[in-house]
Parts: C-alpha cells; structure tokens; sequence
C-alpha cells in the first residue's frame, strides 16, 4: 500500500523536500519562458485548427501546462499543445460542441488513469512501427486538409468534419480563393520552413505570426484576421464548468475519448 501511494506523489513535492533553491529557480524560470515562447503562438493555432478560439488555447496551454508542472512524475515534464490533438478536438466539437469535447476529456482522464494503474504503458513497446508511422501520417494528412480553407483564403460556411465531405466542400468554393491569402499562406510556410532549419533554436512559429501580421498591416491586405474573425482575446482566466452528463452522450462519446487516449500514448 504504502508503495502504491508513491505513485500520486507529484514530483514538485519530492523536489522541494530535497532541496531548491535560488539557481534552481533562475534556471526553470529562463526554461519556462523559452517554452512560453513557443507554446503560446503554437496553442493559438492548434485552437482554430480545432474549431475553437484562441482565447481557448491560451487558457488551455497556461492553465493544462501548469497542473501537469505542478502534479506530474518527472522533474523534467513539459507539457504543451500537440498536433496530434487536432484531429479528434475538431470532430468532436462539429459533432458535439463545447459539452461533449469537456466530457470527451473527462471519459479519457479517466481511462488514462485506470491504464496507469494498470501499468499498461509497458505494453507501448509493442506496438508495431508501421502502425505508429501510419498513425502520424494520417494525422498530418487530416490536419493539412482541415486547414485547406484558411490557406487559400477560400469563401465558405463551416469546413465539415470528415475528410472526403471537406474537399468536395473545397471544390465548391474553389473560385473564392484569395491570392493575397495564398501569397501570405506561402511565405509564412517558406518562412517557418527556414528559420527551422538555418535557426533550430529560435522561435520560428512566434517571429513569423509577428512578421506575417505586420506584413498584412503595412500592406493592408484583405486577408481575414483573428480580431476580424473571433474578436478580442478576453483577459483573464474564465470560471470552469461542468457539462451536462447523461449515458446516452456518454456512449456517444466513447469513440472519441478512446481515440484521445490512443492519441495521447502516440507520443510516448
């Protein structure tokens, strides 16, 4: 019993009866904004790729990142936004909305901390390569296609959530396409692209979001903007709530809660 109970020890509270002192503190403190840096631009992103605002991954990244800082098992732990989450947060909210995505969330904690228990992350090393490889693919292929609408600046109502349905939706309004948005599109691209590769360690996604708005501000381009589209960024942390539970939504949203807890071991 006693070692079970070491299990829910956060490591923070390990750490500090050891001992931590002031360079330990200046030392996470320039880690922690060095992941800042990257996360918060990056959150902002995966949030509209998700159908949500980013006023929603911001406080997802602030408030997700400091519980796994403060509650996790590894001195070391980063948490952040991933790609990988893209695919099943926007099924489920064209699906579901905002309640069925909350408990959608809260069915995979639950399952996450069942197979903890049960020690089923040893049975990670056996899964096969190409079935993790083909996993990826298929998430980068689906997150490429969500995102076709943005790119090309393309005029049209709610992008569908399944594949096939998005690109005929595409072809519909393919005589919408924008050239300023595509030429903006495509340099920020190519921009990313080099900083990562000549710059490893700079921050590619947040020097292109600051370069990409100025270009379109100076230029006045007529490309559509997150103020134009989603409004202000709300200040402030907003009140949690719970969603409306019944079995019925429950059974629903088993498929998608399994799908974020295989999502979340792709990683590891």
């Amino acid at each position: 019993m006693t070692r079970a109970w070491h299990l829910f020890v956060p490591k923070l509270v390990t750490t500090l009866r050891q001992g931590y002192g002031v360079g330990d503190f200046r030392h996470d403190l320039v880690a922690g904004l060095t992941v800042a840096i990257v996360a918060l631009p990056l959150a902002m992103a995966l949030a509209i790729a998700s159908g949500t605002t980013p006023t929603n991954g911001l406080v997802t990244a602030v408030v997700a990142g400091f519980l796994i800082s403060a509650l996790g098992g590894s001195r070391f732990q980063i948490g952040g936004p991933t790609g990988a989450f893209v695919v099943v947060v926007y099924g489920v909210i064209a699906r579901h909305g905002y309640d069925g995505l909350l408990l959608a969330t809260l069915m995979a904690g639950l399952m996450l901390v069942v197979a903890g228990l049960a020690r089923v992350g040893t049975w990670v090393k056996y899964i096969p390569e190409p079935v993790v490889t083909g996993f990826t693919s298929g998430i980068a292929v689906i997150i490429f296609s969500s995102q076709v609408k943005d790119f090309l600046g393309l005029e049209m109502g709610n992008v569908p959530a399944e594949f096939f349905l998005q690109w005929a939706a595409y072809w519909e309004a393919i005589r919408s396409v924008s050239p300023p948005a595509l030429l903006l599109s495509c340099g920020a691209l190519a921009l990313i692209i080099g900083l990562r590769r000549a710059a490893p360690r700079a921050p590619a996604f947040l020097l292109v979001i600051i370069a990409a708005s100025l270009v379109a501000m100076l230029l006045r381009l007529p490309v559509e903007t997150i103020g134009s589209r989603f409004g202000g960024i709300e200040a402030g942390l907003p009140l949690p709530s719970l969603p409306d539970v019944s079995l019925g939504q429950m059974r629903e949203l088993l498929p998608s809660a399994n799908a974020t807890v295989w999502t979340y071991v792709q990683p590891l």
